[in-house]
């Protein structure tokens, strides 16, 4: 048996096990790694040191060398959502519903672990130590690859993760394994009796790719093409903190703000305020025609409306009305997350209702799109399909239901014929 399916095989033991293991111990699973990365800081520090030291001879863009570094302050961001995680409710053997199917005969839906779940990621090491922790919180195995480039970082994050959890309890062996190549992350897309859920987190094309390439079930987002949409009964000064945040904050990430849209009616009194913000940060700006009227941007062509920066880079167009920016947003958007700046509490109701987006916001910043900012916790990733899991996925993306009927004896014959009995179909819970 060729190791990859090997590795998948094992996954799936431990899945079995996995689903057993009370809420109790999968906590004290998290909250010792938590102790575990906290006291191998020095080490991870300097396992990313050399991948950083790598990436620079590398070619490896500036965007994705950000996305590597992983130093003290995301330890302790990582360790604090871990401890965060621990807090959440149970999401594993839920009651969903109950049902009285007929005397004696009772019908539970009941929240499980999906199984297996394969991930590939790139650059970001703290991805890894996310999906580890929320996999095992929610009863799922795990199977894992990094990028080249974190190839250190990785190891040692896997290491820290699986001793840790395997000093609580023997059950958590062979549930987070980490692949080495992207050969094997290949293969493994072939295994579709063993592995349940594949999620990518990384480029669009890594996405497409992965989609075209297995049968087992994707669950992620191609691009984060994220809007926000000044409107004419906005709030300037709050528009002006608002796309600053969603553009400068962190311009690397899939919920970073793409394009900006402003109502013509304030394009004149809101861009010159918003260039001079997006200039000191040294943002490079991209307008339609009438932007570059207004203030100095290059021109921005019909690709631009599409394209997933990931950095200092902001294309801006202006529109008549907040129809005409929903209509924009749903034909150029990624479906990720946009947002709109209004008092006019009609307006943002019709933006909220019709941008066809896995989140949607009013007054804040499109940086708020995350697992830990939602109070999940953490996230695998962001969802934009529209089956299983949508938006920001977090411990209940991570679980299915089973059905479980409980009888007295029954069996369907007596549900046949002249003298049938009938189903009472009574909803208990």
């Amino acid at each position: 048996m060729d190791p990859v399916r090997t590795s998948a095989q094992r996954a799936r033991n431990a899945s079995y096990g996995l689903s057993s293991v009370d809420l109790e111990t999968r906590n004290k699973a998290l909250l010792r790694i938590a102790e575990a990365l906290k006291a191998s800081t020095g080490e991870i520090v300097e396992a990313n040191r050399r991948d950083l030291e790598a990436a620079k001879t590398a070619e490896i863009s500036p965007v994705m060398v950000k996305r590597l570094r992983y130093d003290e302050e995301k330890i302790e961001e990582s360790v604090r959502s871990i401890r965060s995680l621990a807090e959440q409710e149970d999401v594993v053997g839920k009651l969903l519903s109950r049902t009285e199917l007929d005397d004696g005969l009772v019908l539970d839906k009941v929240s499980v672990p999906i199984g297996v779940i394969g991930v590939v990621f790139e650059s970001r090491p703290d991805a890894l130590v996310q999906i580890s922790c929320l996999c095992l919180r929610s009863g799922n195995a795990v199977l894992l690859k990094g990028g080249i480039e974190a190839k250190g970082t990785n190891e040692v994050l896997a290491r820290i993760i699986v001793e840790a959890a395997e000093s609580v309890d023997e059950r958590f062996r062979d549930a987070v394994q980490l692949l080495s190549t992207r050969e094997q992350f290949q293969e493994l897309l072939r295994h579709d009796d063993l592995i349940d859920l594949i999620i990518p987190r990384g480029s669009n094309e890594l996405v497409r790719s992965i989609k075209a390439s297995t049968r087992i079930p994707v669950l992620g987002h191609a691009a984060g093409i994220c809007h926000t949409y000044v409107d004419k009964a906005a709030d300037l000064d709050m528009a002006v903190r608002l796309c600053y945040d969603a553009k400068v904050q962190y311009p690397a990430v899939c919920n970073a703000m793409e394009t900006l849209l402003v109502h013509r009616d304030v394009a004149r009194d809101f861009l010159p305020m918003m260039a001079q913000r997006y200039q000191e940060a040294g943002v490079r700006l991209k307008g339609d025609e009438e932007v570059r009227t207004i203030i100095s941007a290059e021109p921005a062509t019909e690709d631009d409306w599409s394209t997933e920066y990931g950095d200092l880079v902001l294309s801006i167009r202006t529109v008549g009305s907040v129809d005409e920016a929903i209509d924009h947003i749903n034909r150029y958007s990624s479906h990720h997350t946009d947002a709109i700046v209004t008092a006019d509490e009609g307006t943002a109701r019709r933006f909220l209702d019709l941008v066809d987006s896995s989140s949607t916001m009013w007054n804040a910043s499109t940086r708020f799109s995350d697992g830990y900012r939602y109070g999940l916790g953490a996230e695998v990733g962001i969802s934009t399909n529209k089956t299983h899991a949508r938006g920001p996925v977090g411990l209940e993306g991570l679980v299915i239901y089973k059905y479980v009927l409980s009888g007295n004896g029954h069996i369907v014959s007596d549900y046949s014929g002249q003298n049938a009995r009938r189903f009472t179909h009574r909803r208990l819970a």
